[in-house]
């Protein structure tokens, strides 16, 4: 019986073996043969400085050491990504990365200032004072070592260390206008990819499947859709349709990670189209899944105006270069599940005041699940929402105490906001924003208490009689 289970179990060892080889090999190798085609209908294309508008004046001055003092070396380096897509727009870039043959400890050992990050992608930041020069090693698209290169079960890139050259580098990036490269050595700028056509042209297209490069990293979904915003590029159908499908596959990535990738989306003076967009492609909803929740059951136009409201007013306040708090948006994006709940619990007989503090605990309890957002935005947030109650208190010193209340001047817009959408009363409103501007004399009638009626006293006690 034994000697029977031995041979049965080895017979389906080898069949296993034979459809390995089969099936497995035979699909690894028409992966590899595809990309290798696709390689070969790329064309490199050399710019020449005459043929593109990159000028040297424009290039920050310590990202210009950091290229000059690699070259000098004996290392390759070149700007590449936002910057040169940037620079090509005649827009001024927030940051400069540049890319080299060098190793990360080679580029520690070139450079004093240097620091190494990172463990998903190991990078050297050159410290320049405030700004701070982000080189790269080259990363290669082969598999190599599998120490340097782990992915998880979805596709995902956990670690990826493996490097390469140039060429190797370029399928590495995400979409085609990220993938130039602006030579130190000539100023040309190295096109891989036709990605100075697609530049030309308006269309943000992802490098190689969409599908497989979703899988490896899902945020390249929200930096289509912020790209496609900031740029005001269409979208490539190949590189747009999988978004639809593949969306719930941000529920994977870290919170925190998400956290900065909401704030690039929605801090960057296009929030509103931001906002519409993220909508249509189903992604708002793995970010604010309670708002968005909260939307799908709209009333009079509430509180999609609300939200619409605020995102203006921050894009208007970016355009005249006026600052702006992350905690202001998201305060907005919660409220209403916050008020929603909080009269949930008024109905059950909690007091008012309680109501809203159990549930903006429980609304930001569960919103950090899906950002992390950290705990002094949180309690800015908080305070936003609480203060809201105070408003209605205009008897005696309680409102001149929450005009000295440092989150006072952010509830007050807040406030405005609401009024503005049908959210309070814009008597209300107005009378705050009166009271603001108004002499301490007449701030002290305007939160005297009413005096009562000594004729109507007098009728009342006649009548007694």
């Amino acid at each position: 019986m034994k000697s029977r289970i031995q041979i049965d179990s080895k017979k389906v060892t080898i069949i296993l073996k034979i459809f390995k080889k089969m099936f497995r090999p035979t699909d690894m190798a028409d992966k590899k043969q595809r990309v290798k085609e696709d390689r070969k209908d790329r064309q490199l294309r050399v710019y020449s400085r005459s043929e593109h508008n990159i000028s040297r004046t424009q290039i920050s001055e310590n990202a210009l050491k950091v290229l000059y003092r690699l070259k000098k070396s004996g290392y390759e380096a070149y700007l590449v990504g936002g910057c040169v897509r940037d620079l090509l727009l005649g827009l001024e870039p927030k940051d400069f990365d540049v890319a080299t043959d060098a190793s990360p400890e080679q580029v520690r050992k070139t450079f004093r200032n240097c620091r190494l990050i990172g463990r998903r992608f190991r990078l050297a930041h050159v410290h320049f004072g405030r700004e701070i020069i982000e080189v790269a090693t080259f990363r290669s698209s082969e598999d190599g070592d599998k120490d340097s290169q782990r992915v998880h079960d979805d596709g995902r890139l956990l670690r990826d260390n493996v490097f390469g050259t140039i060429e190797d580098d370029v399928w590495r990036r995400d979409f085609t206008v990220n993938a130039l490269y602006y030579n130190i050595r000539d100023f040309s700028v190295i096109d891989y990819m036709n990605g100075m056509a697609d530049h030309s042209a308006g269309v943000l297209k992802l490098i190689g499947d969409p599908v497989t490069r979703y899988r490896e990293d899902p945020v390249r979904m929200l930096r289509a859709i912020r790209f496609s915003v900031k740029l005001g590029f269409s979208i490539d159908p190949l590189t747009e349709k999988p978004i639809f499908e593949l969306a719930h596959l941000l529920q994977g990535i870290p919170a925190a990670r998400l956290y900065d990738e909401a704030l690039k989306l929605f801090m960057s003076g296009k929030a509103l189209q931001t906002f519409e967009m993220l909508r249509h492609y189903g992604l708002f909803v793995i970010l604010f899944p309670q708002s968005d929740h909260c939307l799908d059951f709209e009333d009079h136009d509430f509180p999609r105006l609300f939200i619409a409201r605020a995102l203006e007013n921050s894009d208007a306040r970016i355009a005249e270069g006026k600052n702006i708090t992350p905690y202001f948006l998201l305060s907005a994006f919660l409220w209403e599940s916050v008020q929603g709940l909080a009269k949930e619990k008024m109905g059950q007989g909690d007091d008012e005041s309680f109501a809203y503090q159990n549930a903006a605990s429980e609304v930001l309890s569960k919103q950090v699940k899906s950002l992390s957002i950290p705990k002094r935005i949180t309690q800015s947030m908080r305070e936003v929402w609480l203060l809201q109650l105070r408003f209605n208190k205009r008897i005696g010193v309680r409102p001149h105490r929450l005009l000295a209340h440092p989150r006072f001047r952010a509830a007050y817009d807040f406030l405005l906001l609401r009024a503005e959408t049908g959210g309070a009363e814009m008597e209300l409103a107005e009378w705050w924003t009166r009271f603001q501007v108004e002499s301490e004399a007449e701030q002290k009638k305007m939160t005297r208490p009413p005096r009562k009626n000594k004729k109507f006293k007098k009728k009342i006690k006649d009548n007694n009689v």
